[in-house]
């Protein structure tokens, strides 16, 4: 028989709402309506399915500082995390929220109204305390932290909700369970004690050996449940992620383990993090839960330190266990022994024995991982999401003054990367872009830098799918062009090219009077001459067409893509 839900009844709001669904839908029309961010969207999943029982809403302010200061909800119920529903002040006016008034919940993506929400309260939170309370330092190093100061919105909306449909998903559906169908699928299968198995990085021998030991020594299935909603930013996408896990699942002996993937939005909150993961998996009908050492927890603080103690998440869950009614498992390092080919937990390798292992910042650096470490399989899987730097997009970012020779220096080395032929090549040129993309954009410094977000995107989108990208905007301000730099980074190589002609030598060779006419007040907001221009201070490469050709600079660009392994071979 599988676990009893946390608080003793599964608060499947779906089930409970299905025959009011029409009527909630046709109310929901008529009603004010907010769109929800991602994590809003993961967290409301996990109210509406159940896997954040007891909640039945997001919660009210009594709730949320009962949950900071004790980790228990105002009735008593055992509960660390906020879960919070966050406004702006000019929603909460426009919308005219107050106590007492329903709100629609709307999917940002399709607009489809997921749920009504019947407001019990609206409060703006002291974030300083919430991050101190809840992730033990109000660090912005921290990434829940710096979302919590950033990214929520001032007010804090409280009360219950009606539930009219679940996100809609499209990918992976079959591995999608709520909890009141894994508890079914774990009774047609006949499973009575499940050790849940919590991952958001790829899984390689080292994971399953593990999980069966646990299962092994406390006579349970394996339930493989990784998080596919936020992560840690930086992590793995979820769907290579998946495919990983699918391609692990028939190392397993047969019938011992199941896959289901959980919408979860983490907060990598170390020890309060694992005692609610624990909630979670007990509410999906788990008995047993792997809890890792640093288990969610987010690396080091501003001062290089790690935010949480090895073992504070095992510790903390530890304290809670007769009223959690999970049995934690703690994560048992294991490593790899050559002479025997086999995986031992790390205190059961004799003294003196030779063992292997690779750390998490040496496989992302390596081309090939070895057999011992994992699959063959999982590791096709990894290459084809990682590739080489010789296969992956990169974007060279020219920028400088009007006339400083970028956007020659850009068309030239459009041919030069064209004639090696390695890969299709993309220019971007400021004018281009205006002229395509930008027709109603001024030159006004919010204009300025909507047209370099613009040029970000599209680099980024070829750049992601390993194609080569020049782009020369004059991008004057340096706020944009690190924004660009964050944008185009998350999918391939950036290098920042600051084409430092100097200004004089920029006006003294404009053949067309455009600069006259600037100096004349006849064109107003020109970088150089009534507008600033941000020189960058640490450009991958400074160059300057009053000094060097055109050829020389190409060159110079070559040898730096070279260096940095994106074209050539090795």
């Amino acid at each position: 028989m599988s676990n009893a839900p946390h608080g003793g009844s599964l608060k499947d709001l779906v089930s409970r709402d299905l025959p009011r669904q029409a009527g909630l839908k046709l109310a929901a029309a008529g009603l004010p309506s907010i769109l929800l961010t991602e994590r809003n969207v993961c967290d409301l999943e996990l109210i509406l399915n159940g896997g954040f029982s007891p909640l039945e809403g997001f919660l009210n302010k009594a709730d949320y500082d009962s949950v900071l200061q004790n980790m228990r909800l105002a009735d008593g119920s055992l509960w660390p995390m906020p879960i919070n529903l966050d406004v702006s002040q000019e929603q909460v006016k426009t919308l005219r929220l107050v106590p007492g008034a329903r709100l629609a919940l709307r999917d940002p993506i399709d607009d489809a109204a997921l749920a009504i929400l019947t407001i019990d309260d609206i409060y703006a939170p002291d974030k300083h305390r919430e991050a101190a309370l809840v992730f033990g330092a109000d660090d912005i190093a921290h990434p829940a932290v710096h979302y919590l100061h950033n990214s929520i919105k001032q007010f804090y909306i409280g009360g219950k909700l009606e539930a009219i449909q679940l996100p809609a998903h499209y990918d992976y559906v079959e591995n999608r369970y709520t909890p009141a169908e894994l508890r079914a699928h774990f009774r047609k299968l006949n499973w009575t004690r499940v050790v849940a198995f919590q991952t958001r990085n790829p899984m390689h021998r080292a994971h399953r050996e593990l999980t069966v030991r646990a299962a092994r020594e406390r006579q349970c299935n394996v339930l493989i449940h990784p998080v596919v909603g936020m992560t840690k930013p930086g992590d793995i996408d979820h769907y290579t992620r998946v495919r990983v896990y699918k391609a692990i699942l028939p190392k397993y002996p047969q019938g011992m383990a199941a896959l289901s993937l959980l919408p979860l939005a983490m907060r990598m909150g170390g020890p309060r993090e694992a005692l609610w993961h624990a909630i979670i998996r007990k509410n999906y009908g788990c008995t047993h839960f792997i809890i890792g050492r640093d288990h969610a927890g987010p690396g080091k603080n501003s001062q290089g330190v790690d935010f949480y103690g090895p073992y504070d998440a095992q510790e903390l869950v530890a304290r809670y266990k007769d009223e959690l009614h999970i049995e934690v498992v703690p994560f048992q390092m294991v490593a790899y022994v050559a002479e025997t080919d086999e995986y031992y937990p790390e205190d059961q390798v004799p003294a003196g024995t030779k063992t292997l292992n690779i750390s998490g910042t040496e496989l992302r650096r390596r081309l090939k991982i070895p057999d011992w470490f994992t699959y063959p399989d999982v590791q096709k899987i990894l290459r084809s999401q990682n590739p080489p730097r010789g296969k992956q997009g990169f974007t060279v970012f020219l920028t400088g003054y009007w006339n400083s020779g970028a956007s020659v220096i850009a068309e030239a080395l459009q041919v030069v990367l064209n004639q090696d032929g390695q890969r299709p090549t993309t220019l971007l040129k400021g004018e281009t872009i205006r002229s395509e993309l930008s027709t109603e954009l001024g030159f006004s410094k919010k204009d300025r830098d909507t047209n370099v977000h613009r040029i970000a995107f599209v680099a980024g989108e070829v750049t992601k799918c390993g194609g080569a990208v020049i782009a020369a905007p004059i991008a004057p301000y340096a706020g944009a062009r690190q924004a660009a730099k964050k944008t185009i980074s998350e999918h391939g190589g950036f290098f920042l090219v600051h084409v430092a002609t100097p200004l004089e030598y920029c006006i003294s060779t404009d053949r067309t009077g455009t600069y006259a006419k600037a100096k004349a007040g006849q064109i107003k907001g020109f970088t150089g001459i009534d507008d600033p221009y941000e020189a960058p201070e640490n450009p991958n490469l400074r160059v300057d067409a009053s000094v060097h050709s055109v050829s020389q600079i190409v060159h110079e660009i070559i040898l730096l893509l070279e260096k940095e392994g994106y074209i050539g071979e090795r």
